[in-house]
Order: structure tokens, then C-alpha cells, then sequence
């Protein structure tokens, strides 16, 4: 009956779905970012379990595992495709209880042995810091029940510590998605008016429609949104708000093409069905369904390393000998110190973000300075 429910479902759209107790549960996982195990996103690949990335201050992390690596085995049983499932559910377990971790690091031949202890995991959506004086950086990873919250104390913290900024990035790259609401919320952050979303569906129920009310959480600075294809839901609906409203400039890929709302139906305390039950529409009344959301400034997902450069002996007048001194040279610091070098190693990591923090600089310069309100 279980196998039969499932099929039925699976078989009305990609995002409809049957809910055991252990669905419920991890959807309950997704949605306020609370569980316990290791502090790893991990991925089938191969017949393997490939390591994605290890969430900061987790058993993961802090025992050394990154991004690239595969586990081999899990308490001394070897991983394959025949016993994948079991594996997943391996990694999670009480909070205290012990697991070991046979990992083979990206680049090496050898495996080894890692001797972790499951802990309460906390996933933090938000993470926000400052780029450079006077433009600030917010990266939400996904949308769940205390997004929108994190995102206003964090946010006001960071401008208390460093003032009003001139503008900011908001970073929505591979962003699943999530709640519609904490969506709407976030949007909201950002608007001072507006439609945000609008549903439709075939029930009146489906019929809704968001707006933003007052208070800016940028007081109107300028803000570049970068998105790609991993863009997707609920990041969507951020994405759309705020381009539609003329609040922030998009950068990247186009998104995913999510255009559903999902609504969770419970048959009892341990099942539920989840099931679309509606599309959603940007402000200027756009359907992104199977088609996404086209950035304004298209960037291609590309790194970019610093060009090997022989040694400048004259760079400047100042290598000139018997040059004449500037009569501010005092108080005029270091000469080579223009901004240059940061620029070149935010662009080697990464290259996006650095693109995105030039147009926001550009978009900057005719604003003035910010005004405190």
C-alpha cells in the first residue's frame, strides 16, 4: 500500500510526494534546521558517499573532513550501492553516540580512520560579514522557519559594529529554497512596499497574494542579488520580489525554475502527503515555472587565478631616483596599497562575488553617503 501511495504520487509531478515518519521527520529537519549527527551534506556518487561541504563548528568540521572527500566506510562496513540507504541513516543517530568515519581525502590514496561523536546539529541559514569597508555580504543557504529573524539580528548587529553600509550582496546561489513564508519575510526585509508573490491555484485557498510593508532593513542601499542555477523555490521568490520592485540588481545564471508551491496534508500523526497545490507569480505577474529567472547582468560560472608577472622594478615616480616627494607624504601611507591585491584574492576565490562587489561599488558611487534613520 506504502509502494503504491508513493508511485501514485510520484507520478502527478517531480515535487508531490508520500510522507512515512521518517519523511515527516526530515522534513522537519528542513524546515528548522535542527537534527543530530556529524554536521555533513553528503552525496551519492558513484556507488559512493561523496562529501559536499562539512557545516561549520560540527564533529565534521572540526575533525578535518572537507569538501571532496569520500567516505569509505561507516563503522567498519564498506559503502556500496547495495546498502546506501542503511548508510544515510548512519550518519545521523543521538546526540552522544559514537561513529567511525573511514575517509579517503580528495588528492590521497590512503584512507583513514575518523572517530567522530553525533552532537545537535543547528544549521544557520544566515551568515553575514563585511566585504570591505561600506559593503556588507549576506549569504542565506536555505529558507526555514528562523531565516527571517537570523537575518534581522544578525544584520542590525553587523551594522551596529560597522555603520550604515553604502550597499550589499545577497548571495542566493544554490539555495534550495524552503518556507514560502520565511520568503515573503526576507523580501519583505529588503521592501518598503510592493507586491512580493502572488498563488494561484485551483482552490480558493491557493489564492493568495504578499506585500511588503515599511522598513528597509538597508535603509535603500543599493543590493545585488547573485543567483545560479541551483537558485531555486523559495530563493526564487526572493530573487523575483526584488527585481520586479526595482531594489536589486541580479547577477549570475538563470535560476532553477521552481514555479510551485508544495502544501503539506496529514493523513495522521506519523503520514502525510505533500502535494502542489498551487503556482506562484514575481510582482509584474511572471509564472517562473520550467523557465527561471533571467539575471540582469548574465555571469558565467567561472575561477580565475592571478597571471605570473616578473618582478616591476618602476612601477611609479616614487622608483624614480632624486624624484621630488609629495609635501603630503606623511601622512599619505603606503602608495602601493590601493585596493588591488584584496580585489585579486576575492576574485580568486571567488570570482562571482568579486564582479558583483565592482557593480555594487558603481551602483554606489551617485547614492552619496548612507544616512542612519
Amino acid at each position: 500500500m506504502k509502494d503504491a501511495i508513493t508511485g501514485m504520487l510520484a507520478g502527478l509531478d517531480p515535487h508531490s510526494e508520500y510522507l512515512d515518519k521518517e519523511g515527516l521527520a526530515q522534513l522537519d529537519e528542513d524546515t528548522t534546521g535542527q537534527y543530530s549527527g556529524l554536521g555533513i551534506e553528503v552525496l551519492e556518487q558513484d556507488g559512493g558517499l561523496l562529501i559536499v561541504t562539512p557545516i561549520d563548528d560540527t564533529p565534521a568540521s572540526r575533525a578535518g573532513i572537507k569538501p571532496g572527500d569520500n567516505i569509505v566506510k561507516i563503522d567498519g562496513v564498506l559503502v556500496d550501492p547495495q546498502n546506501m540507504d542503511d548508510m544515510f541513516k548512519k550518519l545521523r543517530g543521538k546526540p552522544g553516540s559514537k561513529i567511525t568515519l573511514t575517509i579517503l581525502h580528495k588528492g590521497s590514496d590512503t584512507p583513514v580512520d575518523m572517530h567522530l561523536v553525533r552532537e545537535n546539529i543547528a544549521i544557520t541559514s544566515v551568515k553575514v560579514r563585511q566585504l570591505e569597508p561600506g559593503y556588507d555580504y549576506i549569504r542565506i543557504t536555505q529558507f526555514q522557519s528562523d531565516t527571517a529573524g537570523d537575518l534581522e539580528s544578525k544584520l542590525a548587529a553587523l551594522i551596529g559594529k560597522d555603520g550604515a553600509p553604502k550597499g550589499a550582496v545577497l548571495d542566493l546561489r544554490n539555495n534550495p529554497g524552503g518556507l514560502l513564508t520565511a520568503a515573503v519575510s526576507v523580501s519583505d526585509d529588503f521592501l518598503d512596499s510592493g507586491t512580493i508573490v502572488t498563488t494561484r491555484g485551483r482552490l480558493p485557498d491557493s489564492n493568495m497574494s504578499f506585500s511588503a510593508h515599511p522598513g528597509d532593513l538597508l535603509n535603500g542601499a543599493p543590493l545585488v542579488v547573485l543567483v545560479n542555477h541551483g537558485t531555486a523555490s523559495a530563493a526564487e521568490i526572493v530573487s523575483g520580489a526584488l527585481k520586479d520592485n526595482h531594489r536589486a540588481l541580479l547577477m549570475g545564471q538563470r535560476t532553477f525554475g521552481k514555479g510551485v508551491v508544495q502544501t503539506v496534508l496529514p493523513l495522521d500523526a506519523d503520514h502525510a502527503v505533500k502535494i502542489t497545490t498551487a503556482r506562484y507569480y514575481t510582482p509584474n505577474g511572471t509564472s517562473i515555472q520550467a523557465e527561471g529567472i533571467r539575471p540582469d547582468i548574465p555571469l558565467a560560472d567561472l575561477s580565475v587565478r592571478k597571471a605570473d608577472e616578473a618582478p616591476e622594478l618602476i612601477s611609479s615616480e616614487a622608483d624614480l631616483p632624486n624624484h621630488l616627494a609629495n609635501e603630503n607624504a606623511g601622512t599619505g601611507g603606503n602608495i602601493d596599497n590601493d585596493g588591488s591585491a584584496a580585489e585579486a584574492k576575492l576574485a580568486t576565490s571567488d570570482y562571482a562575488l568579486a564582479q558583483a562587489l565592482n557593480v555594487l561599488k558603481g551602483m554606489a558611487l551617485g547614492r552619496g553617503a548612507p544616512v542612519a534613520k
